[in-house]
């Protein structure tokens, strides 16, 4: 019955689709309110995982207002905070009026109306929610084949969870339309990446600068016995929990022929030697500051942190995405 009423929502949302257009069908119209006298906000564009800002509104009386066009429905953000550029208030815009409403207290969400591609977001959002791990993107996508929203959640949702079949089967499930967005382009470069980056692959190679600007590479710290290569960052709260396993664990193996190496998708140099020095990580740190845009990431399809995978003396991947005791525990068995 929950899975009828949620279909039934869906559609009901499709169909409004048409009520809510622009006179001339070719732009969009932000009307806004929010719970400041005045100031500015800044509208942003979505692109790998980051937000940069487009445009300007002056806030005046509580009000602001933005205008516009655009090729297709998109992924945008608002926000008060000029640095911002990870979590702003998202809104998903499209060639209507909508109206915003903005309440600072909640830093979650806004209240936005109007625009139909942003009313599926938020009906996926629950669906998801109240799913749980049960949830099915396949079935989702078959529902909406040709929404931007269900290329952005394959992307930004399940990418770092599906295999390189289930990536390539749900693109083929997507309108063809959608093909030359950012988020398919990027789901098909991730599914060549991940064939390169499989257990029993070797490793690609790269080399970053460390803490003191010192270029090292990976390949200098291979051939002497297992090298985790860990990709984490400062800001990343699941890292910073899980860092104290891999610090246990190097303790324990680091005389018996482990070592680790730690590549940071930190923004900020300051945040991330400092993320070192107060989780004592005392194996060799690189990074390239680039936040997402990290060039190692990339190279091995990391699109969630923490990720990691273990490398063998020849070079080889022989696991990957070790967390907690798991880590130890495949240490004594290959060490033994």
């Amino acid at each position: 019955m929950k899975r009828l009423s949620i279909v039934f929502v869906f559609m009901v949302l499709l169909a409004a689709s048409a009520c809510n257009k622009t006179p001339d069908g070719k732009s969009y119209a932000i009307s806004g309110e929010i719970n400041v006298e005045s100031g500015i906000i800044y509208l942003q564009e979505f692109h790998n995982k980051m937000f940069a800002i487009i445009d300007s509104a002056v806030i005046e009386n509580g009000k602001f207002a933005f205008a516009g066009t655009l090729a297709r429905p998109d992924l945008f953000g608002l926000t008060i905070d000029r640095e911002e550029t990870f979590s702003p208030y998202y809104i998903f815009l499209e060639n209507s009026p909508v109206k915003v409403k903005i309440d600072t207290q909640n830093t979650q969400s806004a209240e936005i109306t109007g625009s139909s591609v942003n009313d599926l977001y938020v009906a996926y959002l629950q669906s998801a929610s109240e799913a749980g791990d049960a949830f099915r993107i396949d079935t989702f996508i078959a529902a909406h084949p040709s929404s931007i929203v269900s290329a952005y959640v394959l992307y930004r949702d399940f990418s770092y969870r599906l295999s390189r079949e289930e990536i390539d089967a749900n693109v083929l499930r997507l309108d063809a339309s959608l093909h030359d967005t950012q988020y398919v382009k990027v789901l098909n470069e991730l599914s060549a990446v991940l064939e390169t980056v499989a257990i029993g692959k070797h490793a690609p190679a790269f080399a970053l600068p460390d803490t003191e600007g010192k270029t090292v590479s990976l390949s200098d710290r291979l051939g002497k016995g297992y090298v985790l290569l860990d990709f984490w960052a400062s800001w990343c709260g699941p890292c910073r929990r899980e860092n104290p396993n891999i610090v246990k664990t190097y303790n324990e193996y680091k005389d018996k022929g482990f070592d680790v190496f730690s590549v940071s998708l930190d923004k900020e140099k300051d945040a991330w030697i400092k993320g070192i020095a107060d989780d004592n990580l005392t194996w060799t740190h690189v990074s390239d500051i680039l936040f997402w845009d990290s060039a190692p990431a990339k190279l091995y399809g990391v699109r969630a942190i923490p990720a990691n995978f273990l490398i063998d003396k020849d070079g080889v991947i022989v696991a990957r995405n070790l967390r907690g005791e798991e880590l130890g525990k495949t240490l004594s068995e290959l060490l033994q």
